[in-house]
């Protein structure tokens, strides 16, 4: 007699699981900062900053023309210079095609968009960075650009901005790319001599070459909150002095305390604070605006008369 008998197999039958509706990855936005999460349509309408804890993220340099020009002000100068290889660079891949690839993918024919237009209806030539196109590197095409970009405020008595977003000088084009540097210092001086007004906007990233040629020359230097300003990077300067660096080091607002940059300023308000800048340094009457926080231009002016009670910094040798 058997104790245990083996069940008879059950069969039943599954149905097969309902196809779940998916939803695209681009609609959402995860903040890096702190995790929020928002959707990617109203992140972008925010001008990409974190609605949780303001963090700021990068904009290409469409965008950040959109945001500090005057509607249909801005007239693209230089659109056709590329870059050639002049050291026949390889590394993963020639230098010409990884430039390809990265004109393809972002639609740009280099790390810089550079025209003329209007600020609060100042005239401005305008330089802008774009860390999408090979991490914003300065190559000859970004220097020549920044250099026309100079010549053009001197021969149209046009206020300067640049907006630097970058890694430093471009590897691939060498002993090439680190002459832009002297390029560039060299026409901040004409500026300064032809008494044209220069403000250099510092976003995040903004380092290296860049950060030691023109973009520390400004007659003013703002920057946006939270931004990465600095010129070698945090591991190289540890083990080069062999101290621990604070934890904030190289932060827009560390730099600022240092007194390297003039002004931090939220992106909602750049665009008021450098209308409020030029029409002062144009000696221009002040103008009505919003800015893209739908504030008025008492926030700028508040900045100003910050900026005019500063102390002067004592001449070094």
């Amino acid at each position: 007699m058997r104790w245990f008998r083996r069940p008879t197999p059950q069969f039943i039958t599954i149905q097969p699981p309902q196809q779940r509706e998916r939803i695209g990855k681009d609609l959402w936005f995860k903040c890096e900062a702190c995790g929020a999460i928002t959707r990617t349509k109203d992140w972008t309408a925010n001008w990409k900053v974190c609605p949780s804890c303001e963090g700021h993220s990068r904009l290409d340099a469409d965008e950040r023309l959109d945001l500090l020009l005057d509607e249909d002000s801005f007239e693209e100068t230089d659109a056709n210079l590329v870059s050639s290889d002049p050291l026949r660079f390889v590394d993963a891949k020639p230098y010409p095609d990884r430039v390809e690839a990265t004109r393809a993918k972002t639609g740009r024919n280099d790390a810089i968009l550079t025209g003329r237009g209007t600020i609060g209806e100042v005239p401005v030539a305008v330089a802008a960075m774009d860390f999408q196109f090979m991490g914003g590197s300065m190559g000859c095409v970004v220097g020549e650009k920044i250099v026309r970009t100079m010549e053009l405020a001197i021969r149209e008595n046009r206020a300067c901005i640049t907006i630097s977003s970058t890694g430093g000088a471009r590897m691939q084009e060498g002993i090439l790319s680190l002459m832009q540097l002297a390029r560039t210092s060299i026409m901040c001086k004409l500026l300064q001599e032809n008494r044209i007004p220069f403000i250099s906007i510092l976003a995040d990233p903004s380092t290296a070459g860049v950060m030691a040629s023109f973009a520390s020359l400004g007659d003013i230097i703002v920057s946006e909150p939270g931004a990465y300003v600095g010129f070698a990077g945090r591991r190289v300067i540890e083990q080069t002095i062999r101290q621990t660096l604070p934890e904030n080091f190289q932060t827009a607002e560390f730099v600022q305390q240092h007194g390297f940059i003039d002004l931090v300023v939220h992106r909602h308000h750049m665009r008021g604070s450098l209308i409020t800048l030029l029409r002062q340094m144009r000696n221009l009457e002040p103008a009505e605006f919003e800015d893209a926080n739908g504030s008025s231009q008492m926030r700028a002016s508040t900045m100003i008369a910050k900026l005019e009670s500063k102390p002067a910094q004592p001449a070094t040798k």
